[in-house]
């Protein structure tokens, strides 16, 4: 492994180490803004091919193709958290010779271990659970001796390591990752359930519900009936509605980020996703008033009161 001084460092050293000019990348719609915003820029700069597919597991191997150099995917898409399997994905990547970069940032390494499954390198916002206190930025790229050596010069050069201080927190953090993920995913799962009867609450996206549609493939993928502390809602109403939420909420901060111990509401359409083209966003279903909440450690009912008071 080699740490980082931000997970979009450590991306940007994986794309800039390992593509070639005209090489073909398959990339979800839906990812991280700014990831999507690296990639279109990479795209004029060293005259990539992007092909950026509906986040689903069956679009992306259909899209992987006999000129495919790269799929990058995330476990859990963000804001709306489909699951993609990512085993699939790199059964077909192995078959077809094509690298699998694998963002699992939401998942952690307690629920999903990609390389595992095949995956060439994993790549870790350690910033969210790992460093898990809201006071680190970080990131990391694990994967085999070969890759990491290579990658070591790549990080040299572009001067993107983690420094001293960081890495004390981050392994500070390590230290409690299992005990804070679990009661965040617990947490989370309560929140998701209350929400979703919630009548100023249009659908909440979450999942570890029994009506998600990404459930099963959790179930099958995740190594514990745990989903992660990211629930994603959309409040009944218009943008407006939405931002009233962000001013009322007290306990929970409007915040971007996630996976630390404080409880954080992002309103993505200007945050994470603000970097996908609008088009995309109203085909994801990335509305005007769709909310991220990152659980954290506080008690799950004072968390629902937070929550009941700002819709209400």
């Amino acid at each position: 492994a080699l740490a980082f001084n931000s997970g979009m460092a450590a991306l940007a050293t994986v794309l800039i180490g390992v593509l070639g000019r005209g090489d073909e990348v398959v990339v979800p719609m839906e990812a991280y803004g700014k990831t999507i915003r690296l990639l279109m820029e990479l795209q004029g700069k060293l005259g990539l091919r992007l092909k950026r597919v509906w986040p689903s597991t069956e679009s992306i191997i259909e899209s992987i193709g006999r000129e495919t150099r790269l799929v990058l995917i995330e476990t859990i898409t963000n804001p709306t958290l489909k699951v993609i399997d990512a085993d699939s994905v790199a059964g077909a990547c192995r078959d077809q010779g094509v690298i699998l970069v694998v963002d699992n940032t939401f998942a952690s390494p307690l629920l999903y271990n990609p390389l595992e499954s095949g995956a060439y390198i994993v790549v870790h916002s350690t910033t969210k659970y790992i460093a898990g206190h809201n006071d680190v930025i970080g990131g990391a790229l694990v994967g085999g001796s070969r890759v990491i050596k290579e990658l070591w010069v790549w990080r040299a050069m572009m001067g993107t390591i983690m420094q001293p201080m960081e890495a004390y927190l981050t392994l500070r953090g390590v230290k409690t990752l299992e005990l804070r993920f679990r009661r965040q995913s617990e947490s989370a799962l309560e929140i998701a359930e209350f929400l979703e009867d919630h009548p100023r609450v249009e659908e909440v996206l979450y999942p570890g519900l029994e009506s998600s549609p990404y459930k099963s493939i959790a179930d099958r993928l995740f190594k514990e009936r745990l989903y992660g502390g990211v629930v994603s809602f959309k409040v009944r109403g218009s943008s407006k509605d939405a931002l009233r939420v962000l001013r009322r909420v007290r306990l929970i901060k409007p915040s971007p980020s996630l996976g630390g111990t404080e409880s954080l509401i992002t309103y993505p359409v200007i945050s994470a996703a603000s970097s996908i083209p609008p088009d995309d966003r109203e085909k994801l279903g990335i509305t005007e008033n769709l909310l991220r909440l990152s659980v954290g450690l506080e008690d799950p009912a004072d968390l629902i009161e937070d929550l009941d008071r700002a819709l209400s």
